[in-house]
């Protein structure tokens, strides 16, 4: 196979991969929109893509929520204070959580695809449910 035919095979094969964007998260203690935020604090991306997590400021982790994850969606759990990177590859919504600020609302939305129709999990404390159900208004009117 000649180099210039290799090369442009090559291309193809890997073209799929070089589309995939990386979007950053921050993890913040506090912002004009309030205490214990995630910043954007929803994302309608492709599949394919990663998130990067950022503990701007410590104490913060970045999980998937429990109930609120798409079928077939492997669940998963960073350290606290460590960045960390997550490929989605499952279209569908999840939920993100800060498991030690859960309480204080400290949840983001993250749309991969364009499905965004999901039910909220009951269990979900008051100020994390108020949040979710802002951000899914914001998805929901592409915002």
């Amino acid at each position: 196979m000649s180099r210039p035919v290799a090369l442009l095979l090559a291309s193809a094969l890997f073209a799929p991969a070089t589309l995939a964007q990386v979007h950053e998260v921050k993890m913040l203690n506090r912002t004009d929109a309030g205490a214990m935020v995630y910043e954007p604090d929803h994302l309608h991306i492709a599949p394919g893509d990663t998130v990067r997590f950022l503990p701007t400021m410590s104490g913060h982790n970045a999980a998937s929520l429990p109930g609120l994850l798409p079928e077939g969606a492997e669940a998963f759990k960073s350290k606290l204070n460590q960045p960390f990177e997550h490929t989605f590859t499952v279209p569908g919504l999840y939920g993100i959580q800060c498991i030690p600020h859960l309480a204080m609302g400290m949840v983001m939305l993250i749309q991969v695809g364009d499905t965004a129709a999901a039910e909220l999990p009951a269990s979900l404390p008051e100020r994390a449910k108020v949040r979710l159900t802002t951000q899914l208004r914001h998805l929901e009117a592409g915002q």
